[in-house]
């Protein structure tokens, strides 16, 4: 018998001795007791002998009740009410509400199924976080979509924040990645390019750092694909080995660097895949990544489908701005619906930047035929 077997097998005779009918009890007691019997006596250990019963004969007269308000009797009725908000402005016709998402849509629905035996599985709905990053704050959240909620499936987008190093020569990455839509494990895949990417960058910081201070665009570029490029070749290696389509078996990473050193208002974004880079700058989004026209490429015969392009982009950024990465389900409708585009743009043209529950609700709003999975970090530059 195999090692799990005989742990199972084991797990099951001491679940079975534990709940024997005819293992007798502890104690001295010449006979089972119930649960109201243990009840009882551990009751009046504590509060002493109960006063004795009176006799149904001879009920007690009913007093009368005290008058509300009274010291003694109960408190004066009061029904709080909450302070009328404003409707939601709608958005033009077709594209959805532009003001918060109804209050269901942060309702999670129905958990995912666990196995007892790959606890590595369980995740949890929503994960979000935010740092002081030199002059940037920065909020970040990957949360489950409302398709995956109904169905009971498990987030299939993974996010990962780390700072490497201290002081000015810090580092701080935020890593994204989503899984193939509707694929077995596809979670467990973008939570492995995820931390992959991270272990790389973690033992090489000092020298991204410098070549970010330094403007090394070149080499920045080169070895970040060289990165990537590994990372996305590792998860097809590990698909074969479980016996996986490597086409199924994949994710899509989207990754920041913002170095803590105050002075240095560089930001570096790669991946490959599916998502979007934006930049809120003066009221306005600018698209940093348009999608390209034309159809999407597939895989024809037995040639597969050609890899997704590496993307790279270093920039300088302004006082103000907003520097936004998030995954395909927040990218599409932000490119598809300007009512989400100029809902969020309002919120995030504030003084200060929203603080963690706030920047939830921001990502989660409603967008009617747009249920995926909601992944994005957003900087903010003092």
């Amino acid at each position: 018998m195999s090692q799990q077997g005989e742990r199972r097998g084991h797990e099951d005779d001491w679940w079975g001795e534990l709940y024997r009918r005819d293992t007798d009890d502890v104690g001295p007691a010449p006979a089972a007791d119930s649960v109201d019997d243990r009840f009882d006596s551990a009751s009046r250990t504590v509060a002493g002998p109960r006063p004795p019963t009176p006799s149904p004969a001879s009920p007690p007269a009913p007093a009368s009740p005290p008058a509300p308000g009274a010291p003694w009797g109960p408190p004066t009725p009061h029904h709080p009410t909450r302070p009328s908000r404003p409707d939601p402005a709608p958005g033009p016709a077709g594209r959805g509400p532009a003001g918060p998402p109804p209050a269901d849509a942060f309702e999670p629905g129905v958990l995912p199924c666990a196995d007892a035996y790959e606890w590595a599985d369980l995740g949890p709905d929503t994960v979000l976080d935010g740092a002081r990053c030199g002059a940037a704050t920065l909020r970040a959240v990957s949360s489950r979509g409302e398709s995956a909620r109904r169905r009971g499936e498990p987030r299939q987008d993974a996010l990962l924040t780390a700072r490497f190093g201290a002081g000015p020569g810090g580092l701080v990455l935020v890593a994204l990645a989503g899984g193939a839509p509707g694929a077995v494990g596809a979670h467990r895949a973008a939570r492995e390019v995820c931390e992959w990417i991270a272990g790389a960058v973690g033992r090489s910081h000092a020298r991204l750092v410098d070549d970010i201070r330094t403007g090394n665009r070149g080499a920045l570029k080169s070895g970040l694909h060289r990165l990537t490029d590994r990372a996305l070749g590792r998860l097809r290696a590990h698909a074969a080995e479980l016996g996986l389509d490597p086409a199924e078996y994949a994710a899509s990473p989207r990754c920041l660097l913002l170095p803590t050193d105050p002075d240095c208002r560089t930001r570096v974004v790669f991946g490959a895949g599916d998502g979007g880079l934006f930049r809120l700058r003066g009221g306005a989004w600018q698209d940093l990544e348009p999608a390209a026209p034309g159809p999407e490429a597939e895989a024809v015969g037995d040639v597969p489908a050609p890899a997704a392009p590496f993307r790279f982009r270093a920039s300088v950024a302004r006082p103000g701005d907003v520097l936004l990465m998030c995954g395909g389900g927040l990218a599409e409708p932000l490119r598809a619906r300007p009512a989400l585009a100029g809902h969020l743009a309002r919120r995030w043209t504030e003084a200060e930047p929203p603080g963690l529950a706030a920047f939830l609700a921001d990502t989660r709003t409603r967008v009617e035929g747009y249920a995926d999975d909601r992944t994005a970090a957003a900087v903010w530059e003092a």
